[in-house]
């Protein structure tokens, strides 16, 4: 079992996966974001350190999943990844264009062929005003720059990105504005229970009114 989980800067994602682990016995594939020498000064000016981004992204999950996707997989260990590699793809038609873009996107392409798909995303929606209230909330200095019309934007990219299923992916959507998961462990049950009956597992509680399927 392969579950990669998604959604919008700030929505929870580390946090579910981290929270799903012992529930599925599962091996953790965290993005590593940190690292990026970048990051800090594309928030802050987003049209030049754009490209330098993006490419440092794209090859740092690349490497990660290739190293660590296929031999988990191969040894028959459920894994949960809060993101997939398909995502670097979405943040570069919002931060890139013209030849940048042509150029990230032969890139993405050609490495993209030797990533395996997961067997379903979970995608986590919120509305941009969640969204910042989450981000303010975490308070990591790099973030301290973010504005909210990149967020929005972000936010209306996933939504058309997961409007359907990913490359025959189905996508769970799970709306988490009214959740937390981490106070209230009924709502950590909802989630569990959606991504069991999505995945053909049991128990779970069909008719559950927070998610749809794509």
């Amino acid at each position: 079992m392969y579950v990669a989980i998604e959604g919008v800067i700030g929505v929870g994602k580390t946090t579910l996966a981290r929270l799903l682990q012992p529930h599925f016995d599962a091996e953790l594939l965290l993005e590593v974001f940190e690292e990026n020498p970048f990051l800090s000064n594309f928030y802050s000016d987003r049209a030049r350190y754009a490209f330098q981004t993006q490419i440092f992204f794209l090859l740092s999950r690349y490497r990660q999943q290739l190293n660590t996707v296929p031999e988990l997989l191969s040894n028959r260990k459920n894994l949960l990844s809060d993101y997939t590699f398909a995502k670097d793809a979405l943040f570069a038609g919002i931060n890139l264009e013209g030849d940048e873009l042509d150029m990230y996107n032969k890139v993405h392409e050609a490495l993209g062929e030797k990533i395996p798909n997961p067997d379903l995303i979970v995608y986590l929606q919120a509305s941009t005003d969640v969204l910042m209230q989450r981000i303010a909330f975490r308070d990591r200095p790099y973030e301290r720059d973010i504005e909210r019309v990149y967020i929005e934007k972000l936010n209306e990219a996933y939504e058309y990105f997961f409007s359907t299923s990913y490359e025959s992916v189905p996508v769970l959507k799970i709306n988490s504005n009214s959740l937390n998961i981490v106070q209230t462990p009924e709502h950590l049950t909802l989630v569990k229970n959606r991504i069991n009956q999505s995945l053909g597992l049991t128990p779970y509680q069909p008719g559950l009114p927070m998610a749809d399927r794509s």
